[in-house]
């Protein structure tokens, strides 16, 4: 790793540490990087359901890995300030083919990863945290960003949910994450019981319902990411402004990520 990819692997770790919450757009290739920079972002997180609709894939381990270490690689040159890299469940089951991917990601010059378990166990996802862990102490420091989806695909509820998220995020801490990602999560009661017992930067999601950032940095989460939004926003700006130059009637209902996911699996 190079002495300015340590300074940056430094500061995205102090930008973890508080006294602020990290405020984190999520871009999808240079051009939106750049501009994301530009406006004034502390640091960069790649969005995997925008990266893959940007090169016409669905979301959901869809992508060939060239085509997202390829994105990586074009926003880090770009940008000067750290960039996070989403690689969804590593595109594989193989923990040592995560692992491989994560080395060629730190290689294009990210200093973070999000890893989902989506439907994965925790012990597979555990291992592939290990994996990758092991190849980035042989490249340079990473930032491991363990998301679990216990709330976004609703695996439990209430208290449930409290007690299967903590329990992931000890699981995964211990196998080497750096930070605990939890999306679809709004609730304080939940969020503090996490922050307590995982002993991890909480990292959440923009999410109807969400306290604002301020309340936010106040309960302790550390990490408020856009997730698909900021690609979201965009597109639907896009389709508005085609529909009104091609001369047709504007949409009439809100573009979803699933509306996208299955325009892009019919490519």
């Amino acid at each position: 790793m190079s002495v300015a990819s340590k300074s940056t692997s430094a500061t995205f770790r102090r930008l973890h540490a508080g006294p602020e919450i990290l405020i984190l757009p999520n871009a999808w290739d240079a051009g939106s990087a750049k501009l994301i920079e530009s406006i004034g972002a502390k640091a960069i997180a790649t969005s995997s359901a925008a990266v893959a609709w940007s090169h016409g894939y669905p979301d959901g381990d869809t992508l060939p890995t060239s085509l997202a270490v390829a994105t990586v690689a074009a926003v880090v040159r770009v940008v000067r300030i750290p960039v996070s890299a989403d690689i969804e469940g590593g595109y594989s089951t193989d923990p040592a083919a995560v692992g491989e991917l994560a080395g060629r990601v730190v290689d294009a010059g990210a200093v973070g990863i999000n890893l989902e378990d989506g439907a994965a166990t925790p012990d597979l996802t555990c291992a592939k945290i290990e994996q990758v862990k092991r190849a980035a102490a042989r490249l340079g420091d990473l930032y491991v960003n363990a998301r679990t989806d216990v709330y976004l695909r609703g695996f439990a509820e209430g208290d449930a949910a409290i007690t299967e998220t903590i329990a992931r995020g000890r699981l995964y801490r211990e196998a080497g994450a750096d930070g605990l990602f939890v999306p679809g999560l709004v609730d304080i009661k939940a969020m503090r019981a996490i922050i307590e017992a995982v002993n991890l930067p909480l990292n959440v999601m923009a999410f109807p319902g969400l306290p604002s950032a301020k309340e936010l940095g106040g309960l302790g989460v550390r990490r408020l990411s856009a997730g698909a939004g900021v690609a979201m926003a965009a597109l639907e700006r896009l389709r508005a402004y085609v529909s009104e130059f091609l001369g047709l009637p504007p949409p009439a209902a809100a573009l979803s990520s699933r509306d996208l996911n299955r325009l892009y699996k019919e490519s």
